[in-house]
């Protein structure tokens, strides 16, 4: 009896050491930029105060259910500030002791913090700007991005246009610089899916509010006489980051046809209506955390803060080093309520994952499209491919 005893005590002691050993605290940030914007099209579209954030928190619940039970918690710091403040924000996030921080902001300041959070030995996550050059020749070692990029987005468009046979396209972008880069991307997925642009428009955005009650009248106007004359299309793709004549134009062509892009339907990496791929459950426990909807925003943050989770779990670390080597390696794989596995492209640190295509109400389609093939992964027809990419952050 003495010896069981003793048996059990050593056991007891092996457990709770073996625990001690695994314990790990996660700290992490979400810093969010406010920027002064007009207010959307669509009241359906106004931003809640806990745009991102409510995605934390749901993947705090997610990681601490797995970490409980080898000694991990997981505790997210948020912040939102306007962009004058974004680098004294960053700064007190890195003087706190936190290493992981996930930022919604956009190029420019995005760039900034990174190398802010780089001199700190910090590792960022993009969870909202999609310029390209971001995972092009501006990429960093540290930044790595759970948004897809314009690229990502167009080619998801162009893939079912094509498989549609949709193949005669009229480009309409909006004259902002945002619009511009959009409708740059969709120019190279034309080429690059054997797609032609019969025509080119922009609609110059010349202020003014879209919500009065005249807004609707002078799009009714405006539009149809616009897209007068177009020559022989298929398919309307329209390039409007900005959100201020897209969402018009299913209704208001001069020559109808189905729209997609910014406007009809639009590529998204989540949205409160997709069902499909256990996502049901995901929905359920967001909406119970946070009494609304779940946006792309949610989304991205959620994902970026589960890669830590995952390399938490499977690599037993939370230093940043050690967060991004297991995320960019063969070994990491992440379900994420899409059909199969997400992964990040080793050589840019972009997230690889399908893309929704939604018509404001439901997933219509999600790409990429059946028969279109890679050597590597059908993920990889979208976005920029290995060869394509200027990006050495990640040799």
């Amino acid at each position: 009896m003495h010896r069981l005893h003793q048996s059990l005590l050593a056991a007891l002691v092996l457990l709770f050491s073996t625990s001690a050993a695994w314990a790990i605290d996660v700290k992490a940030a979400v810093l969010r930029i406010d920027y002064p914007t007009l207010l959307p099209i669509s009241r359906y579209d106004l931003p809640p105060d806990d745009l991102g954030f409510a995605g934390a928190a749901l993947a705090d619940e997610d990681n601490g259910t797995t970490g409980g039970f080898l000694g991990h918690t997981y505790e997210t710091k948020t912040m939102a500030v306007p962009p004058e403040g974004a680098d004294a924000a960053m700064a007190e996030i890195l003087s706190s002791g936190i290493k992981l921080v996930v930022v919604q902001a956009r190029q420019d300041d995005l760039l900034r913090l990174t190398d802010q959070a780089a001199d700190a030995g910090a590792l960022v996550f993009n969870a909202r700007a999609a310029d390209i050059s971001l995972r092009d020749e501006a990429c960093r070692g540290n930044l790595l991005h759970t948004a897809p990029s314009h690229a990502m987005m167009a080619d998801a468009v162009a893939q079912f246009a094509v498989w549609k046979k949709w193949t005669k396209w009229l480009l309409i972008s909006g004259s902002n610089p945002q619009d511009v880069a959009l409708s740059d991307a969709f120019r190279k997925s034309a080429q690059k899916f054997g797609a032609k642009i019969t025509e080119d428009r922009m609609f110059e955005d010349t202020g003014g509010s879209r919500r009065t009650d005249s807004g609707h009248v002078l799009v009714q106007r405006q539009l149809p006489a616009f897209t007068q004359g177009a020559d022989d299309h298929d398919v309307v793709i329209t390039a409007d980051e900005t959100d201020y004549f897209a969402r018009f134009m299913s209704f208001h062509l001069w020559t109808p046809r189905p729209v997609m892009g910014s406007g009809g339907l639009v590529p998204t990496t989540f949205h409160g209506a997709h069902e499909a791929w256990g996502a049901t459950q995901y929905q359920t426990r967001f909406e119970a955390l946070t009494g609304r909807y779940a946006m792309p925003e949610d989304y991205n943050v959620w994902l970026a803060l589960r890669v830590v989770g995952e390399a938490v779990t499977r690599a037993n670390t939370a230093a940043p080093d050690g967060v991004r080597d297991y995320a960019i390696s063969d070994s990491f794989e992440l379900a994420a309520f899409k059909g199969q596995k997400v992964t990040f492209r080793d050589w840019n640190g972009q997230l690889r994952q399908p893309i929704l295509l939604y018509d404001g109400r439901i997933t219509v389609s999600v790409s990429p499209q059946e028969g279109f093939l890679h050597q590597t992964s059908p993920l990889d027809t979208m976005g920029l491919d290995r060869p394509e990419s200027r990006c050495d952050a990640f040799q």
